[in-house]
């Protein structure tokens, strides 16, 4: 089977270089592996997403010079694709309704540290969601739903943990194979770390990690490139790959640009984008050398 590969950005900002090292690095393992390129857009996210930044997505891959199947996948009109994987786990008993808001959470987790402790965090720094709510009655929960009040269904990561390592063949570890580093190597991840995640939002049809995994295992992706930042995320990805019994892929985490804070380059810092630098007589040659790839 000849390898696929995919860029899937989200249509929040405008794309910087560290988009544009995923991309052209993407494209040129593809076709050295005589592999597919898949351009996919993940815009799950209603609040986040805006019509304007994905025509610009495609403009600049344009002009960057690459090229991909048509139709492109949007997450945005598959909802009831990813409602099939949270359904799956509804069936096993591993996920539950969660009704706290960011502030109930926050101030939870205040009034827990006041006294000295500390909270767990998340690889990111996001304290973990309580757990209490993992026994709340079925009945209750239902009502509250019906009742139109604002809720998430979260992974039960203890449950969850138990019954993946209960299928997986010896050593019962949750392991991927990991290219970004040179040498391949297997990598055993520990999702617990993330807490109870999140798989579906009041105001979303699905979280990243759920929908994520799906499209992957949808469209064949055997070669997930993507930037080192995102590897952390990767033990929660291969525990509901395992959950819903789909495919592994190969991971390939690359090396971050940082900017000339030695921060890395990010939408949320509003790091120059592509467009920008094309405003200013960047030619796609001279992105090329400054992401430290060959220019054409």
């Amino acid at each position: 089977m000849a390898p696929v590969f995919r860029f899937a950005p989200s249509p929040n900002g405008d794309l910087h270089l560290g988009h544009a090292l995923s991309a052209c690095l993407i494209v040129e393992m593809a076709e050295e592996s005589g592999g597919t390129f898949l351009l996919r857009i993940e815009d799950i996210d209603p609040a986040r997403g805006r019509p304007e930044y994905e025509m610009q997505i495609y403009e600049d891959l344009r002009w960057l010079g690459l090229t991909w199947p048509e139709p492109v996948r949007r997450q945005s009109e598959h909802a009831d694709f990813y409602r099939l994987g949270l359904e799956r786990l509804k069936e096993q008993g591993l996920v539950y309704p969660a009704f706290l808001s960011r502030a109930e959470v926050k101030a939870r987790v205040a009034s827990f540290e006041a006294d000295g402790e500390i909270w767990p965090r998340d690889p990111d720094g996001t304290p973990h969601y309580p757990t209490d709510e993992r026994g709340l009655d079925p009945a209750i929960a239902a009502k509250r739903i019906a009742g139109g009040e604002r809720h998430m269904w979260r992974l039960d990561m203890d449950k969850a943990l138990i019954s993946a390592l209960r299928h997986l063949p010896p050593p019962h570890a949750l392991t991927w194979l990991e290219t970004g580093h040179g040498t391949p190597e297997t990598i055993d991840g520990d999702p617990s770390l993330w807490g109870d995640v999140v798989l579906w939002r009041w105001d979303a049809p699905s979280s990243y990690h759920l929908s994520v995994v799906m499209d992957d295992a949808l469209q064949g992706i055997t070669h997930v490139v993507r930037g080192l930042d995102l590897m952390p995320a990767t033990p929660v990805h291969r525990l509901l790959q395992t959950l819903l019994d789909l495919p592994v892929p190969e991971y390939h985490h690359h090396r971050l640009l940082e900017d000339d804070d030695g921060e890395k380059l990010a939408k949320s810092r509003q790091s120059t984008g592509l467009r920008t630098l094309r405003q200013q007589g960047w030619t796609p040659s001279d992105i090329r050398r400054r992401i430290g790839l060959v220019a054409l």
